[in-house]
C-alpha cells in the first residue's frame, strides 16, 4: 500500500465516505465510545448472572419432578 496514491487507501476511503455523509470525527468517536460502553455493560451483566446462578439454587427453588401418565 505504500506505493498507492493517497485516495486509494482503505482508511482514506472511509474518511472520505464519512465526510460525504456528513459525519465528523467527533460524532464517530462518541458513537464508538457508546458502543464500547454498551458492550462492557452487557459483559458485566452476563458475569453477574453467572455468579448469581449457584446462589439461587440454594434458596430451594428447584424444578420439581412430575410423573406423567
Amino acid at each position: 500500500m505504500p506505493n498507492e496514491p493517497r485516495g486509494n487507501k482503505a482508511c482514506c476511503l472511509v474518511s472520505e465516505l464519512l465526510e460525504e455523509s456528513g459525519i465528523d470525527r467527533e460524532t464517530i468517536r462518541s458513537v464508538r465510545r457508546q458502543v464500547l460502553q454498551g458492550m462492557i455493560m452487557l459483559c458485566q451483566w452476563q458475569l453477574d448472572r453467572m455468579e448469581r446462578r449457584p446462589h439461587q439454587a440454594e434458596d430451594g427453588k428447584r424444578a420439581r419432578k412430575v410423573a406423567v401418565d
